[in-house]
């Protein structure tokens, strides 16, 4: 194993714009979150990890599995948003926190969506549950819920129905929920509007149940979703987000004791990510950070840079030199290929995981001809006998 030392000036740090990283936190923070997640997105740098991988019960944080389902098929064209659903029976029958759906009502599907994402409306996860299920029955479309988590990698997910009421089997993990908010965010731009809307009077009859629960929007601190969630067995939590400065964070706590502390924990994890992190770059696309000897190529040498900027996130009180070093098998072997991955760039910053990004080559570099091997066999059998040190190949 070759390897390169490579020393960057001072500079913030982070992850290449993205990967995403499964580190630990890389900063001390402390919540009273039984388990919490945190994320940088336009990074990918995990801010904190808390029991994120625990499987857990969600309460109406696992509404967002119903409603990514229903943008799925607003997308496929299997549902339209001014279409009407009936509500069944066995929808009605849900109590917490509802719409006041009955059997006489047929309801748009823009209002059950809002009618979740606002009201977090135990009634609405079962009209659409029932609608989208593949044997009508809200059971089915949990089946289908648990499959598709599987299938994005929320692989601490299973499902027993479709709006987080209490039952066995019921859970997710910290981490999965943010993954899940971020491939809304990111894969159903049309629909996270909203997310942030703070009220939703569906049809007047329910003047009691028409304000979003989540402390942050009403805050101007960049929040603008997700969904929040409470029940005796889970506690109280949130799966958030916010931007500031051209940067998002998401996150997802749990376990908190009540509405306060949940509205107040989930404020100091924004500022906390916001104020104490910030964002630079490493090094840009096709930037020389180091170069690697070829064997048998027509050059000795070639040189490595990255395939895209590096975006870099970094500790505020931590802006010091980042010990980096370029790692590759060598000598590398002609030819080679403008932009063949050949190297990792190993970064090693105070305070934070160990980071691998890879580097590519800068240039072509086809085989060497007669004499580039002649040359080389020369200098391999002058080796064997003494006649030359290693260093000369």
């Amino acid at each position: 194993m070759h390897r390169t030392l490579f020393h960057v000036a001072v500079l913030t740090v982070g992850l290449m714009a993205g990967l995403f990283f499964t580190a630990g936190q890389v900063v001390a923070f402390e919540t009273r979150a039984k388990a919490a997640f945190v994320i940088d997105q336009s990074t990918g740098t995990v801010l904190l990890s808390k029991n994120a991988d625990e499987a857990l019960p969600p309460a109406s944080m696992s509404k967002l599995m119903t409603l990514y389902m229903a943008f799925e098929a607003l997308r496929d064209g299997r549902l339209s948003t001014q279409e009407t659903l009936p509500v069944s029976q066995f929808a009605m029958s849900y109590g917490g926190s509802t719409m006041f759906l009955d059997t006489t009502d047929r309801v748009s599907v823009e209002d059950l969506l809002r009618g979740i994402i606002v009201l977090s409306g135990n009634d609405a996860c079962v009209v659409i549950a029932e609608t989208l299920s593949p044997d009508g029955s809200e059971a089915g479309f949990a089946r289908a819920m648990t499959r598709r988590a599987r299938q994005m990698g929320m692989t601490n997910s299973t499902f027993a129905n479709s709006n987080g009421w209490p039952a066995a089997g019921h859970r997710m993990s910290m981490r999965d929920l943010a993954l899940l908010a971020n491939h809304i965010i990111t894969d159903y731009p049309e629909f996270y509007p909203m997310f942030a809307e703070t009220t939703f009077a569906f049809d007047g009859r329910a003047p009691q149940n028409t304000q979003n629960r989540n402390p942050l929007l009403k805050l101007d601190i960049g929040a603008d979703g997700l969904k929040t969630g409470h029940t005796n067995e889970a506690g109280y939590g949130l799966v958030g987000s916010a931007t500031q400065g051209g940067r998002r964070v998401i996150f997802a706590i749990t376990g908190l004791e009540s509405e306060r502390d949940r509205a107040e924990v989930s404020e100091q994890i924004v500022s906390w990510a916001f104020r104490q992190f910030s964002e630079a770059t490493l090094a840009h696309e096709g930037e020389r950070v180091a170069e690697a000897d070829v064997w048998m190529g027509k050059t000795p040498r070639v040189g490595l840079v990255p395939a895209a900027d590096i975006e870099v996130l970094l500790p505020v009180i931590a802006q010091n030199k980042v010990a980096a070093e370029v790692v590759y098998q060598g000598p590398l072997q002609a030819p080679i290929k403008k932009g063949q991955e050949l190297a990792q760039l190993v970064l090693k910053p105070e305070d934070l995981p160990e980071m691998r990004i890879p580097l590519v080559a800068e240039n072509d570099v086809p085989e060497g001809g007669f004499g580039v091997r002649m040359r080389t066999a020369t200098l391999i059998l002058m080796q064997q006998f003494g006649l030359t040190p290693s260093g000369a190949l």
